[in-house]
């Protein structure tokens, strides 16, 4: 059986394809990024500097890594949390994370760390269905009622919830969490990359919404 070798005609066409490809990859991440990067006027690293909201939102993630280490982002984001309750810029800390399996409970890890920091279980509200930023951001909307909340994470997460927040007509702020060095989050940077691009096909295309909404949960 004759093997068929391909021209240099379809090689070239190939080869433009791939190209072109490839530069249009690279130009949806440039401008996602930009785009994205822009909200980071309203993220704050200073707690005197940051206002007072009802509802803090701090968005979840695993406790530990792979190597059963015990998570960077995590810690520094409670820790984040606890700074602001107890400088008085929130009153209520609502955690939305990931509970798709029995076995996995963002929300549960981190109410049970901020009970042991001090923070009365009266003032922590949970959301399990935080599966993305974008469910997050709308669920806290459109299930907890708040249009107007301080979102709590890593710089880099604040300017992709701020984005979603003002897309949701809400009014929101971010408090930045102490960041991982460049070689920790690595992995993390490079997915972020990513995620901007899909963050904005999810509004400005896809029109995404939460996976799950249900019933309101009222914050008092």
């Amino acid at each position: 059986m004759k093997m068929i070798k391909p021209t240099k005609r379809k090689i070239k066409k190939l080869s433009w394809w791939l190209l072109s490809g490839g530069l249009l990859c690279i130009c949806a991440i440039l401008i996602s990024d930009a785009t994205i990067s822009s909200y980071s006027k309203a993220c704050f690293n200073s707690v005197d500097q940051l206002p007072h909201n009802k509802v803090g939102m701090l968005l979840g993630t695993s406790k530990y890594v792979i190597n059963g280490r015990r998570n960077l982002y995590y810690i520094y984001r409670l820790e984040a949390a606890v700074q602001l309750f107890q400088n008085r810029k929130i009153d209520y800390i609502l955690v939305s994370g990931d509970n798709a399996q029995m076995s996995y409970n963002e929300p549960q890890m981190f109410k049970e760390d901020l009970v042991k920091r001090g923070i009365p279980e009266d003032c922590i509200i949970l959301d399990y269905a935080g599966f993305r930023t974008l469910d997050s951001i709308i669920r806290s909307k459109k299930v907890f009622g708040q249009s107007k909340l301080t979102v709590i994470s890593q710089p880099f997460h604040n300017e992709r919830a701020l984005f979603l927040a003002e897309k949701n007509d809400m009014q929101a702020v971010a408090f930045n969490a102490r960041d991982v060095d460049t070689r920790y989050g690595f992995k993390v940077q490079v997915r972020e990359k990513l995620a901007r691009v899909k963050c904005l096909l999810d509004i400005y295309v896809l029109n995404t919404q939460p996976k799950f909404l249900g019933e309101k949960i009222n914050i008092p």
